[in-house]
């Protein structure tokens, strides 16, 4: 896969930016990284506000989740020959002011068809900025500098997650859900413009490049149709419907004719070959099926804040957000870790504590506090960059020196995918769950009609008991669904521990300046 994200330009001939100039420039360049960021996570309290805004359901509404990531998946194989095509820093600029016009079209969308195209957009333009942003972070600084560029550019990368939702929350709160949108558009623009007059006259050399047409629309084939299903499936009754086994069965003939053209094409848009390298298929396996588990708690826990505990957009985001606060405090120092222990230990015991802190949450009921559900959240921040900031750079570590920018790209593809798919996962396993344990809660209500007559005993009318009791048997359903999917998630935290220790010892330091 063509991408940039561990490549270094040539060094720039004349006029390099120093001082205060410099300064700028990294920070709306790292601006642009830290927009993209947020936006994977600032929808997420405020899918049921816009999903009950634009009249669809919450499991509809996921849908503006995943298709800006899956989108955002797409274009990364892109990257690469885009920036050879038409120059990084041009590229990178014109998503840049893209991104600002895009957001103001998601917030004026009128119905969730106008809004997913948004986002669909959004997700094909904020795609190439966040490698194409440490790209252009690396290219400006002096070599011997290039840490403090990582460090920008992790940082940003950090810190997006944790603003999105509670950013989010407020603004749903607060002003509305559309200027969840509106509020980036003259940020983007702003910051857009701004790296455009700080790189004037800066080289941004260009090169023939090929494009692998059918590899890419086989990709957008087989990727977009398995999403669709994943999507829709619950909402079909899966199998049972026609449309569900068709887009099946695009999505499995589309992945073997992928998997075919990929392995013999000259210049295939994704390098399949990179997975010949044990290192590398344990580190980029494990990146995607933990991301995936962690960005499923990040998109269930506001949803079942809102929906069944009675918090609105503002609190879920707080009780989402606050895992930035130590995240923030511990990356310069696991940073330094990873040069001194084997970073296979720290991914792992990142992962494990991860999962013990989605485990924590399985003693929730419904009586839980703000402050109880507050911690386990808050000590997901250390063991969240322990396992983000050296998992890439030890896939990277596997592969040939000449492999570490496509290897980058495609751990990255992965990882994207992997949140992508999970949030369709959880979703459908959560319904799934809530119906099955209502059934069962229902059936095991060998009391029913005598609790209906007390409570029509103290004044309550017939309808009024009946809905009071549906409404209990309903909260506790989805309470145990709840935890039914914290369970699941530990589970997939626990695999991706193991997994880890595939990949064989590093023989010296990795590189973390490709995390995330």
């Amino acid at each position: 896969m063509a991408t940039v994200l561990s490549a270094r330009a040539p060094t720039l001939a004349a006029g390099p930016l120093t001082g205060t100039p410099l300064i700028l420039a990294a920070i709306m360049i790292g601006l642009g990284n830290f927009l993209v960021v947020l936006d994977t996570t600032i929808a997420n309290v405020s899918v049921p506000t816009i999903a009950g805004a634009l009249g669809v359901s919450s499991s509809q509404g996921t849908w503006v989740i995943t298709s800006y990531a899956v989108a955002e998946a797409i274009t990364v194989p892109l990257t690469g020959w885009l920036a050879k095509r038409f120059g990084a820093q041009r590229v990178f600029i014109t998503c840049y002011l893209a991104f600002a016009v895009l957001s103001l079209l998601c917030g004026l969308a009128g119905s969730l068809g106008m809004l997913i195209a948004g986002r669909v957009l959004l997700g094909l333009c904020g795609g190439p900025i966040m490698p194409l942003s440490q790209m252009l972070l690396l290219r400006i600084f002096p070599p011997e500098k290039a840490t403090l560029a990582t460090v920008i550019w992790a940082m940003t990368t950090l810190v997006g997650p944790v603003a999105g939702p509670i950013l989010g929350g407020i603004i749903c709160d607060g002003v509305g859900w559309e200027w969840i949108f509106f509020i980036k558009v003259p940020v983007a623009a702003a910051g857009g413009l701004a790296v455009l007059y700080f790189l004037r006259g800066q080289p941004d050399p260009t090169a023939p490049a090929v494009i692998d047409k059918i590899g890419l629309v086989l990709l957008i084939l087989w990727v977009g149709a398995l999403q669709i299903m994943l999507d829709e499936g619950r909402n079909h009754d899966w199998f049972a419907a026609s449309e569900i086994r068709w887009l099946a069965a695009i999505a499995a003939v589309g992945f073997v004719a992928f998997l075919i053209w990929e392995l013999t094409d000259k210049n295939p848009i994704v390098d399949l070959r990179i997975f010949r390298h044990r290192g590398f298929v344990a580190a980029s396996v494990t990146y995607s099926v933990a991301f995936g588990a962690f960005f499923a708690t990040l998109v269930l826990l506001p949803l079942w804040l809102q929906q069944n505990m009675g918090y609105t957009a503002t609190w879920a985001g707080y009780a989402t957000g606050i895992m930035g606060i130590f995240a923030v405090v511990c990356a310069p120092s696991v940073g330094k870790l990873t040069e001194k222990v084997d970073p296979r230990l720290i991914v792992s015991l990142g992962i494990i504590g991860l999962g013990a802190t989605v485990a924590w949450r399985m003693s929730f009921n419904s009586d839980v506090t703000f402050l109880q559900m507050a911690w386990p959240t808050l000590l997901m921040g250390p063991f969240m960059v322990m396992f983000f900031v050296p998992v890439t750079g030890l896939a990277m570590a596997s592969v040939d020196p000449d492999e570490q920018a496509n290897a980058a790209g495609l751990s990255n593809f992965m990882r994207t995918l992997g949140g992508a798919f999970a949030t369709s996962i959880v979703q459908t396993g959560w319904a799934n769950a809530a119906r099955e344990n209502q059934t069962e809660l229902a059936g095991a209500m060998y009391q029913g009609q005598a609790t209906l007559n007390g409570m029509m005993s103290d004044g309550m009318s017939h309808q009024s008991a009946t809905a009071a009791l549906t409404g209990i048997v309903e909260s506790q359903s989805v309470m145990l669904a709840t935890l039914n999917m914290f369970a699941a998630i530990t589970i997939c935290f626990a695999v991706a521990a193991t997994l880890i220790w595939v990949a064989p010892k590093p023989k010296g330091p990795i590189d973390t300046s490709g995390a995330h």
